[in-house]
């Protein structure tokens, strides 16, 4: 009596301990697996990428054959991952628990793969493609040498709006609440030296309003999603910054910012330390340039400075150059050898010069006639050669 009792009281403690167990391990999952060829030891990592940055979640060394299979618990609202060879990167999204398959080859997988399963990789994939090609156009714009500055200012802010048109239109508004959609918002480029969002939400009105159209689906799918609440930030901050920014440029500037010349005066430390005044270069033609060096434009910009500098400064043309650079020693390094004015606002973003002059964006020109006052700015101009010989 008491063996069967015993062995009964056992059987019983197996099958909770079963059942324990299966339930521990009954959560869903969704699976991410495929092959990466010509990869044999190279190490994959399969990260999430959070609010935070990349969170390595597994790995595995490739063999010969490149097969690979990552499973995790599955996300409660559209969450994004990468698969990471070095700097090779393959992204995706999930939100249910899909079954991914992705086929590469390296060292060309970030542009070469192929994924199944999921409608959002796939997506993703195209934006991805998009955006190296704009990144592309961007760069031979650039580095085309007879081009001016602002003809390849025109030329790059041309091609950025034609892009973001045609996401908008055929990737975040035709399915504001799949993750392809978020993932749209955050895509950058890089400008010069900058890598910098493509809609941006801290100075654009419109592309606000795209930020605040996916994080509205957003609360209606998934209203306790960490990533639509910070949606929801960026575009009430957005909102607030460009209030802030009309209402600056509706403001009339106080009369004792204004001289009797018509000019803004600016009193800024030169790179040897002298105090600079704007005004006291009355009776010269003067190119104000608001400037940041840190960029990769910033030396073909400095180029056609000189260019213009020599070819009119003995007939009374200056050169007034602002940097906003954030490190003093920098700015002064780069500027040792100019031959023109150049000063350092030490409030960089902050600066009320940039306020004052209604400057959106960075760099920017101005070109100020013999009795200093303010005649043109740079979007106004389409022949720099002609405007300075106009007004010397």
């Amino acid at each position: 009596m008491m063996k069967t009792t015993t062995r009964n009281l056992l059987s019983i403690a197996v099958m909770v301990w079963v059942a324990i167990v299966i339930a521990s391990c009954g959560g869903k999952k969704f699976r991410v697996s495929g092959t990466i060829t010509n990869a044999k030891d190279s190490v994959l990592y399969f990260e999430n990428m959070g609010l935070n940055g990349a969170e390595a979640f597994d790995s595995v060394k490739l063999d010969d054959k490149g097969t690979f299979a990552f499973e995790q618990s599955a996300p409660e609202a559209p969450e994004f991952y990468r698969l990471r060879i070095a700097q090779q990167i393959i992204n995706i999204a999930i939100d249910s628990t899909e079954s991914i398959t992705v086929k590469a080859d390296y060292p060309t997988m970030s542009t070469s793969y192929e994924v199944s399963g999921s409608e959002d990789c796939a997506k993703i994939k195209e934006l991805a493609l998009l955006q190296m090609n704009l990144q592309a156009q961007v760069n031979l714009i650039a580095n085309t040498p007879e081009l001016g500055m602002k003809a390849v200012q025109d030329s790059v802010q041309r091609v950025l709006e034609q892009y973001k048109n045609n996401v908008k239109m055929n990737y975040i508004f035709k399915e504001p609440m799949k993750a392809y959609a978020y993932y749209a918002l955050f895509q950058t480029i890089v400008l010069g030296n900058v890598n910098a969002l493509i809609f941006n939400p801290r100075s654009s009105k419109e592309d606000v309003k795209v930020f605040a159209a996916v994080a509205t689906s957003w609360d209606t799918y998934f209203p306790k999603a960490e990533r639509g609440l910070n949606l929801h930030n960026i575009a009430i901050e957005g909102m607030k910054n460009i209030r802030i920014a009309e209402n600056n440029a509706r403001k009339t500037i106080a009369n004792d910012k204004i001289t009797v010349t018509g000019v803004i005066d600016l009193a800024l430390p030169d790179n040897k330390g002298r105090i600079r005044h704007l005004t006291d270069l009355k009776g010269q033609v003067v190119l104000l340039d608001f400037q940041v060096f840190a960029t990769e434009g910033s030396l073909k910009r400095i180029m056609m400075m000189r260019d213009l500098y020599n070819k009119y400064h003995s007939q009374g043309f200056e050169i007034y150059q602002v940097s906003f650079d954030p490190q003093e020693h920098f700015w002064k390094t780069k500027t040792e050898a100019l031959p023109w004015i150049s000063v350092w606002d030490e409030s960089g973003s902050q600066s009320s010069a940039l306020v004052q002059y209604n400057v959106q964006s960075l760099p920017t020109f101005f070109l100020i006639d013999r009795n200093n006052v303010l005649q043109k700015r740079d979007i106004q101009i389409k022949d720099i050669d002609a405007e300075i010989k106009a007004l010397l």
